[in-house]
């Protein structure tokens, strides 16, 4: 395999007014292929299902996770329902990829997923339910005490003066 090297040259000592060593450094890239696709004549090759780039170096069940609305168990039932092996995604085949595209429009994801919660929210808060009203508050919704935690809804502790005393007026 080729690789370029970058070398810094030395550096003269005459020109500094304090001793230095001699510097130098190596970095070595992989030759760019021909033809290839991407930036700087790289290849780089993602698979996108669901409008997510998933990774490559992963077996199939965790790289599904990337996408928003499909977790462990979905992920699982998918590859259940495709009677596909857990492989590396890198090794799947076109028609597998197909496939697995196809299975996985059957779900509501994404944008389609995050839209559904924001409208749900926000009705929530139109007929102040209970749970709407502590959406907009800014409170735990799910029943959680507010006394000790819960610091990143309320945000930082706002500061309260100390009552005085009664005996301690001069």
């Amino acid at each position: 395999m080729a690789t370029l090297s970058m070398v810094s040259g030395p550096v003269a000592t005459s020109s500094l007014p304090f001793p230095t060593r001699r510097r130098t450094s190596s970095v070595s890239f992989p030759a760019p292929k021909k033809g290839g696709l991407g930036h700087g004549g790289l290849r780089i090759e993602c698979i996108r299902i669901g409008g997510v780039e998933i990774p490559n170096h992963k077996r199939v069940e965790y790289s599904l996770q990337y996408i928003h609305g499909i977790g462990r168990t979905r992920s699982r039932q998918i590859l259940l329902d495709l009677s596909f092996d857990n492989k590396v995604t890198k090794d799947l085949s076109e028609e597998e990829v197909i496939t697995l595209r196809k299975e996985v429009t059957k779900y509501m994801i994404e944008g389609d997923l995050k839209r559904f919660n924001r409208v749900a929210i926000e009705r929530m808060k139109e007929i102040r339910c209970y749970k709407g009203i502590r959406h907009k508050l800014g409170l735990p919704v799910r029943g959680q005490r507010t006394k000790n935690n819960c610091r990143t809804l309320k945000g930082k502790r706002a500061p309260v003066a100390k009552k005085k005393s009664a005996g301690s007026e001069e």
